[in-house]
């Protein structure tokens, strides 16, 4: 039997170094999965959009596409953007069976990704214990993903760091920088500021511009095309796939 084709969904951005991250991220899963059809859309500013994408699909016969959003908490794009996209598209297109897949958080590889991004920016397992984490999200109004960003920010505090705090981009309260400030109103003598976001646009920008604002001494990269979150888009895929009893996702 074919494999359903895996439509990673990505929300679009006016900057060019998110759709080139996007692409890189899907040449990554590509890789990892030979023979595997990997298609990107875009909801907004980007091309090619979602519906385009299934519509030159269902034209070249196929039958199945896993619908994967390329978003780390389930918040209004997970919720109602990409559903209502699906539900139209499956409409106009009664022969393509569309299964949206989870998003891809929390997730342990996502914590690794962030990890390996961490170190890249020079710090050390060795450095944690004088050290001060940003845990830097994009925001959201959607109380479940605030929920999600404090309970990873609670889960690193295990994880040797002297303290760690969240913080957002928009939406939500702190911004970076007054996360950082209130680190080191602690006493916390070095901070770092990690961004759990997935590709440069405007809103990893405030980011870093936040922790520029507040003298961060490190700021990690995004997410980007990591190898961890290449395997994390497999898993979902995976699971969308064959999804547990009572739990399939068929979007109309």
């Amino acid at each position: 039997m074919t494999s359903p084709v895996l439509l990673v969904i990505a929300h679009g951005s006016r900057d060019p170094r998110h759709a080139a991250t996007v692409h890189a991220l899907t040449a990554r899963v590509r890789a990892l999965r030979p023979g595997l059809r990997v298609e990107t859309g875009f909801l907004d500013f980007n091309a090619p959009s979602v519906p385009r994408v299934l519509e030159r699909l269902d034209g070249q016969g196929a039958s199945e596409v896993v619908a994967l959003p390329l978003l780390l908490t389930r918040a209004f794009h997970a919720k109602s953007d990409i559903p209502a996209v699906l539900r139209e598209a499956r409409g106009r297109l009664p022969r393509l069976r569309v299964r949206q897949a989870e998003v891809l958080g929390p997730s342990p590889l996502l914590n690794s990704a962030l990890e390996r991004r961490l170190h890249e920016a020079g710090v050390r397992p060795g450095d944690r214990g004088s050290t001060g984490l940003v845990l830097a999200s994009a925001g959201s109004t959607d109380p479940e993903a605030i929920a999600v960003i404090a309970e990873i920010a609670r889960e690193l505090r295990h994880t040797g760091w002297c303290s760690v705090r969240p913080a957002f981009a928009s939406a939500s309260r702190p911004r970076t920088e007054d996360a950082v400030r209130a680190l080191r109103a602690e006493g916390v003598r070095r901070v770092a500021v990690a961004p759990y976001v997935i590709a440069p646009g405007r809103l990893p920008d405030r980011i870093a511009a936040g922790a520029a604002e507040a003298g961060a001494d490190v700021l990690a990269g995004v997410l980007g095309p990591s190898p961890e979150l290449a395997r994390l888009l497999l898993d979902r895929y995976d699971e969308a796939r064959v999804p547990a009893a009572g739990t399939a996702s068929l979007s109309a």
